[in-house]
Parts: structure tokens; C-alpha cells; sequence
């Protein structure tokens, strides 16, 4: 999952794809379908970029136009399941992938055998968009582009701290918190600037490299059906070392409610915040892509060897849709190289495999993978079921501030992952 901001690169993108697109003209009396596609992306660059994509679509394909419509992120998934049953909804929608892609897969439409191979070949990820998040199965998602929680940090701080490499753990971090605190800045802000889900602090970014300092991706599936226990000893002591971060006095003291954390990192108030791929071009446009760097969160005891990159939502196709072949036209087209530089245009990494982007700092983020040779794992939020992620919003924050000890929230959610049926927790994923 991401979270949505307005970015205001409308108008840029829009003249890029005009000068970019070949118009077709439309044979006299051809028949026009129009495509219907909801989103939930609001102002984000994703929905900067999905427009643009439809733009193009059509100039390419004249006879289909592609309507996208904007909807409320707050109930989206409840208005998108309606509208399955009534079969009354749109022809294509954005979904979320994981398990949100196999909790609606009853209303999806399997891509395998319709999208060209060639074409999905070319795709990154697409384990975690089909059913049993196996690739084998076929996707039910086509990504729009791969997405990376991540840190960003101030490089001039960092330099003016004396600090001469970013850290790769905990010990590491808090010496670097120390050496900022000396110049006078926050050295990690923390708030619930710009969530698109809710004015709350959303606590699954750092969470999943806590997870990512314990496990290995495939002893993430331990957690989703509780072989490994939420409260596992070193998931206990992984918060407990979070929490160091706000008694050292590394973080704001309102790490909670702080609304503003954003505009503290991008005016020099802070240096590292948490955060993801789809801000990227905000800091790099209002810092300089000589001042932000994208690092690593380094919430493990050793040197941290894995990265979140993963492909977190993209566009499905519904089953009731009478427009199939038009909808699988439209997918298969953000296959396309023509495609991939839309997305990377809107300041996003294409899901398209060996591909490179424009920005320094998102190719800085691929280069953890393909450079660094970093293990890519999942988003947490996406591979953990529902009414835990729900229970861990609510009781993982306070444990940052001292409000809760790391083994009560922890053990909250362990009971509600003990409350689900045995379906969703077995030895294979399920929505």
C-alpha cells in the first residue's frame, strides 16, 4: 500500500505524453468503445501517471476511450465489492496486491493465456498478484510500478554531522542520531503528514524492515500462519529497539500527531524520514537531487540485507466486464516501452524487468537490488492478513512513544491472528 499527496505535475506529464503520442485517425464510422477505470489514488503521481497511460491508449487505439474516475481511498474496496455484485461497476479498477488481490479475486480476471506471454514475461513480481501468490497461477493484477518503502535522508546534514556513510544498523543509527543531534536537527521525523488512509501514523514501513532484520521472505509466511508468533522474542526486542529511537531523543517528541514531518525534512529541520517511491520526486524536486538520498532503514542488530521493492497495486480487469478484449488491449499496453516511460515520467519506477528510471534517487533504490545484490521482499502490510494489519496500525505506533510495551502489542495481535479462521492462516496464502 502507498499513501497519497498531491503532486502537481499535471500539466507537465500532459504535454509529455501529447509530444510523445502519434495521433491515429479514426476510420469513418467506426464504433467507439468507452473503458471505465476506477482509482483510489486521488493527487498522487500514480493517478498523474494512470491518466497519462489512458491518453495515450486512446491515441493509439482511437475507437476505445478510457474514462478514469476517481474514488474515495476511505471506501473504496467497499464500493468496488458492491459493484461486483451488482455487476454495475467499472470495467477495470485498481487493486492492491498480496492477499488484498486474493481476498476480490473472485471478481478479477485471470491475465494468463489472454495478455501475451512475451508481454507478462517482462514483468516483475507477479508471484504476488496471483492466486496462492504463486506466478504459476496467472495474475489477476497488471502493476502499474514497483514501489519501495524506503528512508530518505539530507545529505548535506549528514556530511555537516560528520557522518561519512549511512548506517547499515542499530547501533549504527544511533550513533548517527547522536552526531545530528549536535548540529542541532532532528535526526528521524516521524508524524502522520500526508496519509491518504487516515489521519493516523501508519507504522507498517518500519515494521516491515524490523521483519526484514529477523526473517527471510520465506519465514514471512511463518508469520502469516503463526509457526513464527508475532510475539517471537526477537520481534519483542526489534521494538524494543525502535522505541530506543524516541528515548535517545532521535525523533520529534509528537512522533503521533506530528502532521507537518514532511515539510521538516524537506526544509532541513530533520534528516531521515520513512517513506516511499511515490514521494520521491517531491524531494527531489523541492531538496535537490544533490541534498536527498534514499537509504536503506537499517532496524536489524547486523548489517540489513534486504529492501522493500515490490509492485504494491496496479490495474485488474473485473470478470463482469463486457469489454474483456478491450480491457486486456489496455493491459497489455503498460507492458509496453512506450508505457514505461509514462510511469517513469510521473517520477515512478516501470515494474518492467531490467529497467532503469530517470530519477537519481528511485535508480539509487533499484541499485539496492541489482548493484547491491539486496534481497527484494514484499510490502508486510500486503502479505499479513487484514484484521492483523488492522490490529498492528493501532497498537504498533504507541509502542514508538512508550504508550505500550512491545510485548502487549505484540500480543494483541498474535490474538487476533489467533481469532481467524484456519483458512487464513494456513500453509498457503489466501484472501
Amino acid at each position: 500500500m502507498n499513501k497519497a499527496r498531491n503532486r502537481g505535475w499535471a500539466t507537465l506529464l500532459a504535454a509529455s505524453v501529447v509530444a510523445g503520442t502519434a495521433l491515429v485517425a479514426v476510420p469513418s464510422g467506426a464504433s467507439t468503445t468507452t473503458l471505465t477505470i476506477w482509482e483510489n489514488y486521488g493527487t498522487e503521481q500514480n493517478a498523474v501517471a494512470l491518466k497519462n497511460l489512458a491518453t495515450a491508449f486512446t491515441k493509439a487505439n482511437p475507437t476505445i476511450k478510457v474514462n478514469v474516475v476517481s474514488e474515495p481511498a476511505s471506501n473504496y474496496f467497499s464500493l468496488l465489492q458492491a459493484a461486483a455484485i451488482s455487476h454495475n461497476g467499472p470495467d477495470m479498477a485498481v487493486m492492491w496486491t498480496g492477499l488484498y488481490t486474493l481476498q476480490y479475486s473472485s471478481f478479477l480476471v485471470n491475465l494468463k493465456g489472454k495478455v501475451p506471454a512475451a508481454s507478462l514475461a517482462k514483468v516483475e513480481g507477479l508471484n504476488w498478484m496471483s492466486p496462492s501468490l504463486n506466478a504459476a497461477n496467472g495474475p489477476l493484477v497488471m502493476p502499474l510500478e514497483t514501489q519501495f518503502y524506503i528512508g530518505f535522508y539530507n545529505k548535506k546534514l549528514f556530511a555537516k554531522a560528520g557522518i561519512k556513510s549511512v548506517p547499515t544498523n542499530w547501533n549504527q543509527l544511533y550513533s548517527a542520531c547522536t552526531a545530528l543531534k549536535k548540529i542541532g536537527v532532528t535526526p528521524f521525523t516521524y508524524g502522520n503528514g500526508g496519509q491518504a488512509l487516515g489521519a493516523e501514523f501508519y507504522p507498517w514501513y518500519d515494521l516491515s524492515y524490523m521483519m526484514i532484520g529477523n526473517y527471510s521472505v520465506a519465514q514471512w509466511k511463518n508469520l502469516y500462519n503463526g509457526s513464527i508468533p508475532w510475539t517471537a522474542k526477537a520481534n519483542v526486542t526489534a521494538l524494543a529497539n525502535w522505541h530506543k529511537l524516541y528515548t535517545m531523543g532521535c525523533t520529534n517528541p509528537d512522533v503521533l500527531t506530528k502532521t507537518n514531518n514532511i515539510q521538516d525534512f524537506e526544509k532541513g529541520k530533520a534528516a531521515m524520514i520513512m517513506d516511499g517511491t511515490w514521494d520521491t520526486q517531491q524531494y527531489t524536486s523541492s531538496m535537490g537531487a544533490s541534498t536527498v538520498g534514499a537509504f536503506v532503514p537499517p532496524f536489524s542488530t547486523s548489517s540489513v540485507k534486504g529492501v522493500v521493492q515490490y509492485p504494491g497495486d496496479g490495474i485488474s480487469a473485473m470478470s463482469y466486464s463486457s469489454h474483456q478484449a478491450d480491457d486486456v488491449k489496455f493491459l497489455t499496453f503498460m507492458t509496453t516501452p512506450a508505457a514505461a516511460k509514462i510511469i517513469n515520467a510521473a517520477g515512478l519506477i516501470p515494474d518492467i524487468a531490467g529497467t532503469t528510471t530517470s530519477n537519481p534517487v528511485n535508480q539509487q533504490m533499484l541499485n539496492f537490488v541489482t548493484k547491491q545484490h539486496m534481497v527484494a521482499y514484499p510490502m508486510l502490510d500486503n502479505v499479513t492478513q487484514v484484521n492483523v494489519v488492522n490490529a498492528g496500525s493501532k497498537e504498533i505506533p504507541p509502542v514508538l512513544n512508550g504508550q505500550i510495551t512491545p510485548s502487549a502489542a505484540l500480543s494483541n495481535m498474535q490474538q487476533t491472528l489467533n481469532q481467524l479462521p484456519a483458512s487464513q492462516r494456513g500453509k498457503q496464502y489466501a484472501g
